[in-house]
């Protein structure tokens, strides 16, 4: 079909209606066109559709039809496992294709700036990398069942305090390397069917109507070819949103937007040429999917996707301690306390609320697995103190062997829409724990959270399994992860401080007077903390397993000698232990050419490989010159400085278990931008103009030279030299101002 054709046989009227949703979730048709409306709907891990007769909503607090919940993003990121992401995507396109949506609304990618955001549970890193890439696998997964995806929220939408309306402030190199990568990698390698801009500013403007966001770095840069929806309500000004590359908005404003488009069109303020290319984008998306739908063929099998469902959850889950008391046994008898064993909480609040098919908790499947006893203790769904519960768990643990505390966070601690005030567990928890601690039990505590927790009692409990939001399988994941009938494989895709007063964003988190000021850059998560050599309670990366891994045979091998093309980077990994499992190698990369401050080390890779017991296998993984890269603001480019990286393999960010050195050659310099005010240092550090101030400048610095060559000062000469601003040899010499504007233009030839 010829998509420019048709939108020119539309008129302005059509094209208006064209760029706004029919209702809450469907696109505009134009009947005597042959023009269908389309559905989207809520995920990203499962299908929130709502039925045809349901109000729409944006929040879940209507109904939905019945679907498979599978993991939240929180959970499904410790899997750090690609092919994993793709078939859970694959699955939800299926299930799209069965339901005739033919959008779903996700992956969130938004970073975990601060543990407090309310829809932490939603996002999948603190790490843009890990982010971008599992992002990357869902889309390409849900898209090849021709069911196109919306990645959100684009972007810095990282709190829930006044989303709506406050401006995330942050300076270039930050947006670029933390905040936008996960978006740019999953255009790059997936070019999901849309993209879904937040409601926040970014510097003062509100991301609907940012031109620099959405036409010239996402369209211009990044080559994205679908089209951008408005979250549900985050439109401002329509007709700049045009304009700045903001297509469809969502989900409408009952004709008042329309109208002041076709009055912008008229009247000059907007050009018809930016509307007709976003019915354009619009229209490719629509016909894309009609191409694509299949009529009748494909079937919502929700007792088969729950069986994926589980399969996904038992790679999520993570092992955070184990003094030897894990895996249960079935001969051991065994306390189950707390509200979640029998109530598990395994999705968040808000849009991506699923109305789960069916839902395992671990006390139903405890008959399978031997002598366990039950006391509620608390409930799983409030903060509250029941002494009748509280006896009923102490009396149920001391006739145990071993007691199991399913602990986490009710449904109203954490949802879209508000954003948490502290770290902690119910208070009501944390005194039983307390308590039941003293029986001097072997202690294990299971629990459900979608972002970190304080644990105060973590150093005297034995064992401690983290199973974030786990998806409707939970209960049945956690039972086979507690009695070995799988091995944890998971790792954090996040840092759990020991204080939520440890966290880099904790003095600007989240902002006051609608401004959110992200002082702290790029140190983020796992950046700051290493950075500092910060005690936290559980690393980025980390993860147990029930057997052990033995790294060796670290090699580098360039693909061309400057290493710019390429560099592999390969290890032999060995399960040393009794128990196939898998292990998740992670490579980090520590730049240590002091071309600028950066963090101690990012996580540029990582690789998961299954061993059975006693075998080794060679992991390898690739670099490309990015992953030595860090953002320069002067040059707005990615910058990699000739010199010395270490390549750092290990099990977690504070476990590097092997490293090497690499060198990167023939780079590109770093121009200096050059003005009236540039330091001499800089000149000097640029081959393009150090020969111009030796021997033009030089006869200017006789008073701190002595008449040498710069060469030949001591290090006291050399440093007022290369600190001193070109402007400042007004004062030293008889320069004038004149003669430093022609310097200027002089030396900016020579760029």
């Amino acid at each position: 079909m010829n998509i420019k054709e048709l939108v020119s046989q539309m008129t302005l009227e059509e094209k208006a209606a064209m760029c706004s949703g029919n209702d809450f979730w469907h696109t505009e048709p134009v009947a005597r066109l042959g023009i269908p409306r389309t559905m989207v709907s809520d995920g990203p891990h499962g299908l929130r559709k709502q039925p045809e007769e349901c109000d729409g909503d944006h929040l879940g607090l209507n109904g939905a039809i019945e679907a498979v919940c599978f993991p939240a993003a929180c959970a499904t990121a410790c899997s750090f496992d690609r092919d994993m992401m793709y078939d859970m995507g694959q699955i939800l396109g299926k299930e799209c294709q069965a339901e005739k949506v033919s959008v779903l609304l996700g992956p969130a990618v938004n970073i975990k700036r601060s543990p407090l955001c309310g829809r932490n549970f939603e996002y999948l890193s603190e790490d843009p990398y890990v982010a971008g890439e599992l992002s990357a696998a869902y889309i390409n997964g849900v898209q090849s069942q021709n069911i196109g995806t919306s990645i959100k929220h684009f972007a810095a939408n990282n709190q829930e305090t006044a989303r709506m309306s406050a401006s995330s402030n942050a300076n270039e190199r930050t947006l670029r390397e933390i905040y936008l990568p996960a978006f740019e990698t999953a255009v790059k390698k997936a070019q999901p069917w849309t993209v879904m801009c937040s409601y926040n500013q970014i510097n003062g403007e509100y991301a609907s109507q940012n031109h620099w966001l959405l036409t010239e770095v996402l369209r211009d840069e990044w080559g994205f070819e679908g089209y951008v929806m408005s979250d549900w309500g985050a439109v401002r000004d329509r007709v700049k949103g045009i304009a700045a590359g903001m297509d469809l908005e969502m989900p409408g404003s009952n004709g008042v937007n329309d109208q002041a488009i076709i009055q912008a069109v008229q009247s000059g303020a907007l050009s018809e040429e930016d509307l007709n290319a976003s019915v354009e984008r619009i229209l490719n998306i629509v016909f894309r999917y009609e191409k694509g739908k299949e009529v009748g063929g494909s079937v919502f099998d929700r007792e088969k996707d729950y069986e994926k469902a589980l399969e996904i959850a038992k790679k999520c889950i993570v092992l955070l301690k184990n003094e030897g008391v894990l895996p249960l046994k079935k001969e051991e008898k065994v306390a189950f306390i707390g509200g979640f064993a029998e109530t598990p909480r395994y999705q968040g609040g808000g849009s991506s609320h699923i109305h789960a098919h069916k839902v395992t908790s671990a006390l139903s499947m405890a008959s399978e697995y031997g002598d366990i006893r039950y006391a509620k203790g608390f409930p799983a769904d409030a903060d509250r103190t029941e002494p009748v519960l509280f006896e009923e768990a102490m009396k149920t643990a001391k006739d145990a062997d071993k007691v199991v505390v399913f602990a986490g966070l009710p449904d109203i601690f954490e949802s879209e829409g508000y954003d948490r005030i502290h770290m902690q567990l119910p208070e009501c928890q944390n005194v039983l724990i307390e308590k039941l601690l003293e029986l001097g039990k072997p202690m294990i505590v299971v629990l459900h959270n979608g972002s970190p927790v304080e644990l105060p009692w973590a150093d005297r409990v034995q064992g401690i399994v983290e199973a974030y939001l786990c998806g409707e399988a939970v209960g049945e994941a956690e039972m086979e992860i507690l009695y070995g009938r799988v091995n944890p494989s998971g790792k954090l895709a996040e840092t759990f401080p020991k204080r939520l007063e440890d966290n880099p964003s904790y003095l600007n988190f989240a902002g006051k007077s609608k401004d959110v000021d992200y002082s702290e850059g790029v140190f983020v998560g796992y950046r700051y903390y290493d950075s500092k050599d910060m005690e936290v309670l559980f690393p980025f990366g980390y993860g147990l397993s029930y057997t052990t891994f033995a790294y060796g045979n670290l090699q580098i091998e360039k693909k061309s000698e400057s290493g710019r093309d390429g560099i592999n980077v390969s290890v032999d990994v060995t399960n040393t232990g009794e128990m196939a499992g898998k292990e998740i190698v992670q490579l980090y990369v520590a730049d240590h050419t002091q071309s600028a401050i950066r963090p101690i080390q990012e996580l540029r890779q990582f690789a998961s490989v299954w061993l059975e017991a006693g075998e080794t296998k060679k992991v390898v993984m690739e670099l490309d010159e990015r992953a030595f890269s860090w953002y320069d603001e002067t040059q707005h480019d990615w910058y990699a400085a000739d010199g010395v990286y270490e390549i750092r393999v290990g099990r977690s960010s504070r476990d590097i278990e092997l490293t090497a050195e690499v060198i990167l050659t023939d780079g590109k310099e770093k121009k200096p931008v050059i003005d009236a005010n540039v330091m001499l240092g800089d000149l000097l550090d640029y081959s393009g103009t150090k020969k111009y101030v030796e021997q033009n400048l030089v006869q200017y610095l006789d008073g701190f030279t002595g008449g040498k060559a710069i060469d030949e000062c001591d290090e006291m000469e050399k440093s007022m030299i290369y600190y001193m601003p070109l402007s400042s040899l007004r004062s030293f010499s008889n320069m004038t101002n004149e003669k430093i504007d022609e310097i200027v233009k002089e030396l900016n030839a020579l760029l």
